[in-house]
């Protein structure tokens, strides 16, 4: 099927055409010359009339020639072109020449280009339902991955299936799950080990459990006498003089004897008061009989550490505390030489709200971490995915880290100016189609992908809270209940007698 034919200068990444009959924005073409089939997509479409163009101003005029028809209607549009589909998809060297055909491309050959080694299937393309879309598992998972859209529009289906997909491979998933919607999730492909948001101090360094501690940066002294006892905790432990059980209150108990030595400084009573408050603070943070977290995690599983009843300060602390053990033990397995030892120790990380945990205008110990990772963890069998709804207050630094993207609808100009100054291959074209994505519709592109892609998400077959809550029901139904129990209250008082 012909789709235009090329018109005025062409160029190694677009030409422009002229088309008599509609095509859709995201369908793929071919343009065969030079003894080359090279490979485009559809990025921009305009209708136009020669006789009907901007500068007639005369109302009855322009109504005439509408009346008379449509004969001087066009339609013109730009094709990005992606690749000789003959030469592994590079780029050709030589342009087309203008009056080359514009052709459809075929399903066959789209169905080849999505062939990949370690499929995810995602969807199926927008405009040619019979063509799944499958992206390559191992560069999402080396290479990091972003899932941003406005709220509503399919971000929660979109990290589910990509989850579900996942788990086929044996893949340890580890969630960030900061509203509670996976926790009693269902997934086709694995299970789900839910892991408490709990730390045991003594797993904590000295700088984690100092900023709970709230001691400031310029306390010098209360610093000194913190550390002083914080090592002597761990020297105690190790030479097995105490036990290794609250660990916060064996520093406390150190500091109380030092208190009251004669001519001890009145700063150590400082920190005192400090420790204790935090204790009371974090009661819920602080568990002196869980283990590290990092040995809770399961293969083939998706481990959800449940983040919806802590503030952000405290899922803060968690997710710099797990990202920076992480990171450490992969390194010393890499260290090490064990090849396979590294390769257990992978992990790919979900973090839910990610504008939250990696905040673009304020610094916080989870985005130190989260940074790291983005720059460091592909080197260590780490994977990071950033999910948000905000993607203008996700840092730059870690987004311009994540080398995959899918992005659903974004209708904010800042949101969309912010994720295409993170990504190299998202041209203004693209950009501009985020608004009229339908929900559940999505742009693909990055290293999983061999192309640029239009998808429409599947819809996860497994079952998962976060939707939104039907408030108009609950109130209607709970409206009919009053009446039912009004008339069941009547009915007893009928049969007991009461005439009223």
């Amino acid at each position: 099927m012909v789709v235009g034919i090329c018109v005025g200068e062409t160029s190694l990444s677009e030409v422009t055409f002229i088309s008599d009959k509609m095509p859709q924005v995201g369908q793929y073409v071919t343009i065969e010359y030079d003894g080359k089939k090279v490979l485009g997509m559809v990025e921009n479409l305009v209708r136009g009339n020669d006789a009907l163009n901007i500068d007639v101003n005369d109302f009855k005029a322009i109504q005439k020639i509408s009346q008379l028809g449509a004969e001087d209607n066009y339609i013109r549009g730009k094709v990005k072109i992606l690749g000789d589909v003959n030469d592994n998809l590079r780029l050709p060297r030589t342009p087309a020449l203008p009056g080359t055909e514009i052709h459809l491309a075929d399903s066959g050959m789209l169905n080849e280009i999505f062939r990949v080694k370690n499929p995810i299937k995602l969807g199926t393309l927008v405009n040619q339902g019979d063509v799944d879309v499958n992206v390559d598992a191992n560069p999402i998972l080396s290479r990091h991955l972003a899932i941003l859209a406005m709220t509503g529009a399919g971000k929660s289906n979109t990290v589910s299936v990509l989850i579900d997909q996942l788990l086929g491979y044996n893949v340890p998933v580890f969630v960030f799950d900061m509203h509670g919607e996976y926790r009693d999730a269902d997934f086709p492909n694995g299970g789900v080990n839910v892991i408490k948001p709990k730390i045991n101090p003594k797993y904590m360094t000295f700088h984690e459990i100092k900023k709970l501690v709230n001691i400031p940066a310029n306390a010098f002294v209360q610093e000194r006498f913190f550390r002083k006892a914080f090592k002597e905790a761990r020297k105690q432990i190790e030479d097995g003089v105490a036990s290794e059980n609250n660990f916060l209150q064996l520093i406390y108990n150190i500091l109380e004897v030092w208190s009251l030595e004669e001519g001890s400084d009145k700063k150590i009573i400082d920190v005192m008061n400090k420790i204790d408050d935090s204790m009371d603070r974090y009661s819920n943070l602080f568990d002196q009989y869980t283990g590290n977290i990092l040995t809770s995690i399961k293969k083939a599983h998706v481990n959800v550490l449940d983040l919806s009843q802590v503030d952000e300060s405290v899922a803060s602390v968690l997710v710099s505390h797990i990202l920076r053990n992480s990171l450490q033990r992969s390194k010393k397995a890499a260290n090490s030489g064990n090849k396979e030892e590294l390769l257990d120790n992978s992990v790919f990380y979900i973090l839910e709200e990610a504008h939250i945990l990696a905040p673009n205008r304020r610094d916080s110990d989870s985005k130190r971490w989260i940074q790291r990772v983005a720059r460091e963890g592909r080197k260590f069998g780490l994977g990071l995915c950033l999910v948000s709804q905000s993607p203008k207050t996700v840092d730059h630094d870690a987004l311009s880290q994540m080398n995959n993207m899918i992005i659903l609808r974004l209708v904010e100009p800042e949101d969309q100016r912010h994720v295409q100054s993170a990504s190299e291959s998202l041209s203004q074209d693209l950009i501009n189609q985020l608004p009229s994505l339908n929900v559940g519709e999505a742009i693909v592109l990055g290293l999983m992908t061999r192309v640029p892609t239009l998808v429409k998400i599947d819809e996860f077959k497994g079952r998962r809270h976060g939707d939104d809550m039907d408030i108009i029901s609950h109130f209607k139904d709970s409206l009919e209940r009053e009446a039912e129990e009004i008339d069941r209250l009547e009915d007893e008082l009928l049969d007991m007698g009461y005439d009223y």
